[in-house]
Order: structure tokens, then sequence, then C-alpha cells
């Protein structure tokens, strides 16, 4: 039976300092929970009656089977669905020299947990496997950016690194992408197969430090060129069209 010390554990990891200290996260839905479970070690599930019946089998870990009441009570949700669970934080040893041969994204102070999700997302959609995140940038265990990656975190491995000083020791063959507003036009762009690509903050873009260390400066035209626009994309709308445009000029 869950105790309410239990569900108060569980909404504890709203913190991000107790997910870095105990080493675990938190997943809400059936399609993030049963991905997860393929993918990543469980230590807890909360669930409905109704959720566990439809289960073929059930992994070998605590499972609390409880009411609805109880799940909203437990849930960090404003909707709670039929399941919870609580995972451990992966590790992973890789670093950026992986771009070498294939195409990795690197987020350069990204506040949003709901874009930083959707990036998890595209980057899935698009088929890039590493994300490297400067320190900065927000946790992809917290809750709102895990739910935003609709599952694709099971799939995308994200690394959170000193971004500077990483970038500045890169094989300087690895070519160096960023989308900037004073870049080249991406339509028009030679683009590689491998390399990196910076997408900066939601207000202040790419920083100047890392700003200084992109070799190929990229921008996402407006159309048509001469018309009043918009002043910017939306960071996770503008890392859809740029991943797009580079797995286009792979597969033509």
């Amino acid at each position: 039976m869950i105790s309410k010390n239990d569900i108060k554990n569980i909404k504890s990891l709203a913190i991000k300092k107790i997910r870095k200290e105990k080493g675990v996260f938190i997943a809400e839905g059936h399609k993030m929970v049963e991905e997860l479970l393929n993918t990543m070690e469980c230590t807890l599930i909360v669930s409905t009656q109704e959720w566990a019946e439809k289960q073929k089998r059930l992994p070998s870990v605590r499972t609390e089977i409880v009411s609805e009441s109880v799940l909203k009570q437990t849930s960090l949700l404003q909707t709670p669905q039929d399941v919870l669970a609580v995972f451990k934080i992966p590790e992973y040893n890789c670093g950026l020299e992986i771009a070498r041969t294939e195409l990795v994204l690197v987020l350069d102070g990204i506040q949003d947990p709901g874009n930083l999700g959707t990036i998890v997302r595209i980057a899935d959609w698009f088929g890039l496997k590493h994300i490297f995140c400067s320190n900065d940038t927000a946790d992809i265990y917290n809750p709102k950016a895990t739910q935003a990656t609709m599952g694709a975190i099971s799939r995308v491995q994200l690394h959170y690194i000193d971004l500077a000083k990483e970038l500045k020791q890169l094989d300087k063959q690895i070519p160096v992408y960023g989308t900037l507003l004073n870049g080249n036009d991406i339509y028009k762009s030679k683009l590689s197969n491998n390399g990196i690509i910076i997408m900066g903050n939601e207000g202040n873009g790419i920083s100047k430090e890392v700003c200084s260390l992109i070799t190929d400066p990229l921008y996402i035209p407006s159309y048509p060129a001469d018309a009043p626009t918009s002043e910017s994309l939306n960071v996770a709308v503008a890392t859809a069209v740029t991943c797009a445009e580079f797995r286009r000029r792979t597969y033509r």
C-alpha cells in the first residue's frame, strides 16, 4: 500500500536538487511509462487497476495499485493519467568527438522545459541520438521537460557539459554550425552529414563565447525576404527547420 511518505517522496521529485541527490526522476502517462520501461531502470510504479490489467507482464519492481483519487494526490500533473513511475537517471559516457561520424545537437542556455522536451522529440524524429547541453540549460528530468519528450528521452541521450571548454578542444575538422541572424542562408549553404548544430537561448540566442567557436553560421530566411514578419522563430521550431534541412540533404 502506498503511504503518505511515498507520496511526499514522489512529489519531491519536482525539485532538481532532490532528483540529483536521489538519482531518479518521474514519468507519467501510459505512453511515457511503457516506452521508458523498455529502456530504463524503474524503481516504482503507481497505477490504476485498469492500467495494470492491460499489461501483458508487469516488470518485477514495486507496483502500487491505487484509486484515481490517490493517483491524483500523487501526480505532478494538473490532469493525472493512469500511471506514473519512478526511473533511475541514466549515466552516459559520450563526448562531442562523436560528431566526427554523426550529426549532433548542442543546446546553449535553453531555459524553458517545454522547449527542451520538444527539441528532444524533434531530435528523435530526425535520428539525432545525442544532445549536448550547456550546464545552464534546463534539466531534462524536470517533469515538464520529460513529459514534453513524449517518450523520445528513451532513445535520445542528453549530456550536460562545459560547452565552451569542450568546443575549444574539438577537432578542427568537425564542422560547428550555429543559427545566427547574420549567418548564411541555410538553403544555399553546404551542409555535411556529420558535425554539430548549436541552438541558442530563447531570448539571447547563442552566448558570445560559444558563438566565437562556430565555423559555419546559418540563418533561416523568412519569406518573402522583404516582407514585414515576426522578429524570430521559437527555438524548437527553428531546430525542426534546421534538422529537416540537414536530413533533406542526406537523403536526396
